[in-house]
């Protein structure tokens, strides 16, 4: 495997993913997709379903034994979505996890329901510390459909496990960590400027503040932020989606510290409709946010993957 092919920790298992896309593997791909939107998306949707149809997706709607049935659904998902995508399942396999929350994330509620229930400052900025590590319940759940298609890699996999164990051990080094971070700290930076960019309703208000934007904008904004950082950690760094997708876990925490002041607070509160807020990153949910990031990040790697694939090709002509 040449170094371009290189992952990390989570992405060794996966393998080069430069497959052609011809038109079966597109179906694997829309087969795949098929499985986490119906069985995720909308099988499960009762799980999360808040009790107002305008009211936003929370983790802390699904409750215990809902949280539980989700992880079990969602590793059983990777699992058979890896069969589904055969032999291409490692790579494929692991979209049907993030289309599933993603069918989620669409049929959402807004944040400016919240925010419009909630007018006064001390209450705002008690919501934004609620959402802070919500992120990683959502991941987690991308987690559990991740770890579904290693295990049935593994079922599948005539190598070894001391081989397999070898190759965990060389992702772990210590130099591969602090990349790692910082592939990381790059990845929510893109992240963060680009969900800014992209997530923009009708400027009303110039560069002051931020409108709640369209669902579609927000799908625009997740995907295309992410693959561009996904993109970026790959070429720089040589690692894999898992690293950008990570990211999704502190761009909320990142965008508070650098926009979410409590003079700025009381200021909006006061003086702003509910429906503006301080950055764009405040009116994606966190369930979009790692959804549609997952999405883009891998996206974004396959991308740099093709982008070197034809590189080679056109140096070698």
């Amino acid at each position: 495997m040449t170094p371009q092919h290189t992952v990390d920790t989570l992405g060794a298992a996966l393998g080069d993913v430069t497959m052609e896309l011809s038109w079966i593997n597109k179906v694997r791909i829309g087969a795949v997709i098929a499985l986490g939107v119906v069985v995720i998306g909308v099988l499960a949707w009762p799980l999360a379903a808040p009790n107002d149809p305008m009211s936003p997706v929370r983790s802390s709607d699904v409750g215990f034994v809902g949280t539980l049935g989700l992880l079990v659904l969602a590793f059983a998902v990777g699992v058979v979505s890896f069969f589904v995508a055969w032999p291409h399942g490692r790579e494929i396999g692991i979209l049907a996890v993030p289309f599933g929350l993603a069918t989620w994330a669409v049929r959402s509620g807004p944040m400016q329901s919240l925010t419009q229930t909630h007018a006064t400052a001390q209450v705002r900025q008690e919501i934004v510390r609620s959402l802070l590590f919500e992120p990683v319940y959502w991941l987690l759940i991308v987690a559990a459909g991740f770890i579904g298609v290693l295990v049935a890699q593994c079922i599948c996999s005539k190598q070894s496990s001391k081989a397999r164990i070898a190759s965990l051990q060389s992702c772990l080094k210590p130099n591969a960590v602090v990349i790692g971070l910082f592939a990381l700290l790059i990845a929510v930076l893109v992240c963060g400027f680009f969900i800014g960019a992209f997530a923009q309703d009708l400027p009303t208000l110039g560069k002051s503040a931020a409108a709640q934007p369209h669902r579609g904008q927000i799908v625009f904004a997740g995907i295309g932020a992410f693959a561009v950082a996904g993109f970026l950690v790959k070429k720089l760094f040589d690692l894999s989606y898992a690293w950008t997708a990570l990211a999704g876990a502190l761009v909320i925490p990142f965008a508070k510290i650098a926009y979410y002041r409590s003079d700025m607070i009381e200021k909006f509160a006061e003086t702003q409709p509910a429906t503006f807020f301080p950055h764009a990153i405040f009116a994606v949910l966190p369930v979009q946010l790692v959804a549609f990031g997952a999405i883009g990040s891998v996206i974004g790697y396959w991308m740099a993957l093709q982008y070197e694939h034809w590189r080679q090709h056109e140096s070698a002509a």
